[in-house]
């Protein structure tokens, strides 16, 4: 009696392992769908406000005996003053390039801001038409779904993060600088090699650290889409800006104060560098001292690319 309660014992213990790895096999080549899986070429791409840029999406698919004929990506917005996302549309379908057991088949597609905008709304809105009214931060997501031979689709995890950054800021180089104080020539003064520029907005731009010369400041700019630079009168805040404490004068507002200088059509202005990045920044502007006089600053920056 004691031999068949052992072998009892063995029998159930070999009929759970079997049960086990049939059951294995069943979730890995029975019922589960295969095939499909995305590997986006990048799975963030940054869209320069202003710039008009066309930009390209895509990745690759392994396929092996089920295979994926097309992939359809879908697109929507998030923003980022709000968290709100938008509806979500159809960007492009595409056809796979490459359909060999074994290989990877790619796919690719290529999209402008009026692409990313189309059929897209926000709280009811339509997206803005011009992209300068877009806010650092903002993205829009390309998500994938793969339409296998068999008849499944599938819905990718992997997705590609279009983000809203702008071109110019950054680390520039002080490669051209030039200071009047009360009209005399002030060649004597250092000024640093470097300068830092933040984005505030996407057209905005916050000079860090110095007005001109002069370390301890910061001042605000703005480059719109014919590449001309302009002062605003007030900081995002709502205060006057300043330099060294002393009212901002610029070329457009107070062209008196600011004779020793460039003040025309070649400053304030940027010189852009499709080529190496480089692009470069001029600027004439300057403060006025009540019971002194002007002091006015001239420079060039040139954008440091790593």
């Amino acid at each position: 009696m004691k031999n068949i309660k052992i072998l009892l014992l063995l029998l159930l213990g070999l009929s759970l392992i079997t049960s086990c790895v049939d059951d294995d096999n069943d979730e890995l080549t029975g019922s589960a769908i295969t095939g499909g899986l995305v590997k986006p070429t990048s799975n963030s791409i940054g869209y320069v406000v202003g710039n008009g840029d066309t930009y390209t999406a895509g990745g690759t698919v392994f396929q092996g005996n089920v295979q994926t004929e097309t992939v359809e990506v879908y697109n929507s917005f998030t923003s980022s003053q709000t968290g709100e996302t938008s509806n979500e549309v159809l960007l492009a379908t595409l056809d796979i390039t490459g359909m060999e057991v074994g290989t990877d088949g790619e796919f690719a597609t290529s999209f402008d801001y009026n692409d990313l905008i189309d059929g897209l709304t926000l709280s009811g809105n339509p997206l803005p038409a011009d992209d300068g009214n877009l806010s650092i931060g903002d993205f829009w997501t390309l998500r994938f779904v793969s339409k296998l031979s068999n008849g499944n689709t599938v819905s990718n995890a992997a997705t590609t993060k279009v983000s809203v950054g702008t071109r110019f800021a950054g680390t520039y180089a002080v490669v051209e600088s030039v200071y009047y104080r009360i009209g005399v020539n002030r060649d004597d003064v250092a000024w640093p090699e470097e300068m830092l520029i933040e984005s505030v907005d996407a057209t905005t731009y916050r000079v860090v650290e110095y007005f001109g010369a002069f370390s301890g400041n910061e001042y605000y700019f703005q480059i719109d889409a014919n590449d001309k630079i302009t002062y605003p009168e007030e900081t995002p805040d709502g205060e006057g800006q300043t330099g060294n404490g002393q009212p901002l004068t610029t070329c457009d507002r107070n062209p008196g104060d600011l004779t020793n200088v460039p003040c025309g059509d070649d400053t304030n202005l940027v010189i852009r560098d499709d080529v190496t990045g480089k692009d470069r920044l001029v600027m004439t502007f300057g403060y006025f001292t009540a019971g002194s006089g002007p002091r006015e600053f001239y420079q060039v920056l040139e954008k440091i690319v790593e």
